[in-house]
């Protein structure tokens, strides 16, 4: 099967940039998901392989401790703990890669460091609309999640052969944790055959899967068990769902980051559920909430996150957020619930 997505000159180009750079900083957005520590570790992984000495990923904020699990994940700068050290690594750049994101600002304060920096820049993302001033952009809203368009990469490049698991492992638990385990936005062969050439390197898929989902505490147990209910919303003849998250909720059920993660996929397990919304207050900053969408089938969330939401994403998982009261942004989803034109 044909997985190169890099025309031949975009390869050459690539290869050069890699093979003449000393420091290489790997950026990944706000809040980093699977999908975005997964593909900056593994392809800081790749560059290693490669001869690359000073190779550095650098995060805005904390990820979440189902993600630290992961080989490499020790080393990774947060700016919002390190801020001296962050600066010193990206003055030092000649080479950057952006990775899962469409735009400097989801990067949140390390946003300068990107747009003012001098260093090459190579993009490699699967949002709609990239808007970053980079040498190479590989952007491809179809593909599953960016660790995908990453492996496919390191394949063109001729990388697969000497591949390790401190590659392969954090590819695929970004492949499976942006698709919801392989159950939306993973129809296309090309990804059951990069995971069955990831098996080769010896993964245990199993175990990934074990380490992400079934790595929870008691508390993100009895939250799941309030918010379905006590907190669930459910509007039968539009199909659609939505629950809210309080910051008094989240204090009383201890709540860290990534607690929230699958929530919002809960509802959708309901028959003939297409639409699943949670809402989340932020615990520190007032009249913030942050909105996750989920849907199934032909069903736009990405187009009602824009439009209600001031986000987007993808047809079947987008976010967005809300400057109001909680009792604001419930007002806005009735109303998108009911109004929105989705057929």
């Amino acid at each position: 099967m044909n997985i190169n997505l890099l025309t031949e000159l975009e390869a050459q180009s690539l290869n050069a940039l890699i093979d003449n750079a000393e420091n290489i900083v790997i950026f990944s957005h706000r809040s980093p998901d699977g999908d975005a520590i997964g593909s900056s570790l593994g392809m800081a992984a790749y560059l290693k392989q490669r001869g690359k000495k000073n190779v550095a990923v650098v995060v805005p904020d904390m990820f979440p401790n189902f993600l630290q699990w992961m080989p490499g994940a020790d080393f990774i700068l947060r700016y919002d703990k390190k801020k001296e050290e962050v600066e010193k690594t990206v003055s030092k750049a000649d080479l950057m890669f952006c990775l899962d994101f469409n735009d400097a600002s989801r990067t949140a304060e390390i946003e300068p460091f990107i747009t003012e920096s001098k260093a090459k820049k190579v993009l490699i993302d699967h949002h709609l609309d990239p808007n970053i001033d980079v040498e190479i952009k590989v952007s491809h809203p179809e593909a599953c999640s960016t660790c995908e368009l990453v492996f496919r990469i390191i394949w063109q490049l001729g990388g697969f052969d000497s591949m390790d698991k401190d590659v392969a492992v954090p590819i695929y638990c970004g492949m499976m944790t942006d698709t919801g385990g392989f159950t939306y936005n993973s129809n296309r062969p090309e990804i059951f055959f990069i995971i069955s050439q990831l098996l080769t390197k010896g993964i245990n898929k199993d175990k990934i899967y074990r380490n992400v989902f079934n790595n929870y505490s008691v508390w993100r147990l009895r939250l799941m068990g309030f918010v379905m209910y006590t907190k669930l919303n459910v509007f039968n003849e539009y199909h659609s769902s939505y629950f809210t998250l309080t910051r008094q909720d989240l204090k009383h059920f201890h709540f860290i980051k990534g607690d929230a993660e699958g929530l919002v996929n809960m509802p959708l397990q309901i028959k003939g559920m297409k639409l699943s919304i949670s809402l989340r207050e932020d615990t520190e900053k007032p009249n913030t909430i942050w909105v996750s969408l989920r849907s199934v089938d032909d069903f736009p969330c990405n187009k009602m996150a824009e439009q209600y939401f001031n986000g987007g994403g993808h047809l079947n998982a987008a976010g967005g957020h809300l400057y109001c009261s909680m009792d604001e942004a419930e007002m806005i989803v009735n109303k998108a619930i009911k109004e929105f034109k989705w057929q």
